[in-house]
Formats: C-alpha cells, sequence, structure tokens
C-alpha cells in the first residue's frame, strides 16, 4: 500500500447519491483507464459525471505527483447526499405538493499500484 492517495470531489451534482451509488460500485478497485472505458459505454446520466471525476483525479495524480496513469487504481469512491433544492408544484384544490430535488457529493480516491515479487 503506497503512502500517496490522490483524490477529486465533484460537489453539489444535480441527480441523486442513489443512482450515482449505483454506478461507482461498478468501478470500485479497478484501473483508472478501464473503469473511464465502463463509464463511457454506461447508458446512466451519473456516469458521465463519475467519469468526469475520475479523470480529475487522474488528471491531479499526473499534474501534482507525476504518476503514470497506466499504474492508478480507484480505492474509494463515494457518493454522498448534498443539499437538496426544496421546490413546490401546485395541486388541485388549492393544495402544494413539494418536490424534493436532490444533489450529491462524488468523491473519487487513487493510489498508485504496488508490484509484488
Amino acid at each position: 500500500m503506497s503512502d500517496i492517495r490522490v483524490r477529486a470531489v465533484a460537489k453539489y451534482v444535480r441527480g441523486s447519491p442513489l443512482k450515482a451509488r449505483r454506478v461507482i460500485n461498478v468501478i470500485r478497485g479497478m484501473p483508472v483507464l478501464k473503469a473511464i472505458e465502463v463509464l463511457n459505454v454506461m447508458p446512466h446520466a451519473a456516469a458521465h459525471v463519475v467519469a468526469k471525476t475520475v479523470r480529475s483525479a487522474m488528471h491531479n495524480a499526473e499534474e501534482n505527483y507525476e504518476l503514470d496513469p497506466e499504474d492508478l487504481v480507484i480505492v474509494g469512491v463515494s457518493a454522498n447526499e448534498g443539499p437538496r433544492w426544496r421546490r413546490i408544484r401546485f395541486g388541485a384544490r388549492g393544495r402544494v405538493k413539494p418536490i424534493c430535488k436532490r444533489t450529491s457529493h462524488i468523491t473519487v480516491v487513487l493510489e498508485p499500484q504496488v508490484e509484488e515479487y
């Protein structure tokens, strides 16, 4: 296990954390380049945002620590709940129906893969 950990956070992303977790559970533990390929073919809307966050973490590792993207592995990825946007829709007979628009905070943590001999 290496002592270098690189992370990227996408905050206030429109979309529920449950739908984002459906995507991030697939890529947890994958090499970065393979995870980006998998995310590009997923039909879910959250896959695009997660792919952007993974790419951001990969570029952070290249720029700040001069790490090779082929050696990086996703060791941690999470989608936590952000603030909810509360809206109202007017209903029948003068009533109000609340609408809750959810947001997510997506965090990706990368680490260089250690070769064991």
